[in-house]
């Protein structure tokens, strides 16, 4: 059977796109080395912070508009709830990135906010106590989503739809023509018209002919119980938050989920030459700079019993920006390396955006900054060769 299209790489990329393309009415092979919810990768665990006012840069707000209104849908569609807005508060100085960077989106996308000194902070929230040169903004769109519970659901959707969802069948090798593609397993060879590569911290090795400049970051994560404050850290009080604590480096954090109350420093990990090789324990000592970090807004969370700690990865761009293009040597391969550490909230939209590519070449998004010869990237490019 030859399909429309072959998706390899089914976490919150792929499944998404897995999920958009079968609505769209395509002949869908999902591939994938591992089952749902396995931990090597991007998208396991019990939550990642969705936020509006995205102090990186306002192009992202129109994207994370649409994202919203994909994630209900799909909430619709899967019969179960993924959006959990419950508000977040983004701290740091006012000569700094993040509250800039906050203000900036939220200005020129005409988005409320509230802007909120250290005691009015307190008041509101009883477990935060800023130190007094901080600042925080408030974001009424900001909250969390489940992201096993999100790939679950596009992937039931996608199921539901017609899609061939094959898991523990990797990509061994691909080969493209002006007639289509071919994607060898361990179980045969499959062709399709299109594919898309969604193969998060393994890409580097997936894409032929090309040489991205993708460097692969473990990123430690922990749950903490912190000190007796009875109620302060569940969803009513405690909201999402992000905290730039030194300049341009953040930490971020969630209320109380089943697992404990998360927090991790963001962009602190160790690059690896092998995601197979990472190391998956994380010792004691690797807590010690996020509670450092914690003093300054959460000094209850700061002092609190680790209870569980995980390991995630990062594929990072040099300018931390998504890609979301063409393969330059391959026109019927889409390369979808889209997260830097700040993708999953992005999932809903860019498996829409992924399946107007396959179907239609283009997108109603402006996708120049994601392509892979922008100014950021394209001096970092090695080598690439027309289409065999």
């Amino acid at each position: 059977m030859k399909y429309d299209a072959i998706v390899a790489g089914l976490g919150a990329m792929g499944s998404a796109t897995a999920a958009r393309l079968a609505l769209g009415g395509q002949r869908v092979l999902g591939l994938d080395r591992w089952s749902p919810g396995h931990p090597f990768g991007s998208s396991h665990g019990d939550s990642r912070i969705i936020r509006e006012m995205y102090f990186e840069h306002p192009m992202y707000v129109p994207l994370l508009q649409r994202a919203y209104e994909l994630w209900e849908d799909m909430s619709v569609r899967a019969g179960v709830p993924l959006l959990h807005l419950i508000g977040g508060l983004m701290v740091g100085r006012h000569d700094g990135t993040l509250i800039p960077g906050v203000l900036r989106s939220a200005k020129e996308h005409g988005l409320p906010y509230i802007l909120l000194a250290p005691p009015e902070v307190a008041m509101r929230f009883p477990a935060f106590a800023l130190r007094d040169d901080l600042s925080a903004v408030v974001d009424p769109r900001a909250g969390y989503l489940n992201p096993e519970v999100c790939n679950a659901a596009h992937l039931a959707v996608a199921s539901k739809n017609g899609a061939d969802l094959r898991f523990e069948e990797p990509v061994l090798s691909w080969e493209s023509s002006d007639r289509g593609v071919t994607v060898t397993t361990p179980r045969g060879r499959h062709t399709a018209s299109r594919m898309v590569l969604a193969t998060g911290a393994r890409m580097g090795g997936c894409l032929n002919d090309l040489m991205l400049p993708l460097e692969v970051e473990r990123q430690a994560v922990f749950w903490l119980e912190p000190k007796p404050q009875v109620g302060a850290y569940e969803e009513a009080a405690f909201p999402v938050w992000a905290y730039e604590y030194e300049p341009r480096k953040v930490c971020y954090g969630f209320p109380r989920l089943p697992r404990g109350v998360k927090a991790s420093v963001m962009h602190s990990g160790e690059i690896v030459a092998n995601p197979e090789s990472v190391r998956r324990s994380v010792m004691d000592v690797e807590v010690e700079p996020l509670r450092r970090a914690l003093t300054g807004i959460l000094p209850g969370l700061a002092d609190g019993r680790v209870v569980e700690r995980d390991v995630c990865l990062f594929t990072n761009t040099p300018d931390r920006d998504f890609i979301i293009d063409f393969h330059p040597g391959h026109p019927r391969v889409i390369v979808s390396s889209a997260c830097s550490g700040h993708g999953f909230k992005f999932a809903s939209v860019i498996g829409e955006i992924q399946a107007s590519l396959v179907m239609h070449g283009g997108s109603q998004f402006d996708l120049s900054p994601f392509r892979i010869g922008r100014a950021g990237l394209q001096a970092s490019i090695l080598s690439s060769r027309p289409s065999r």
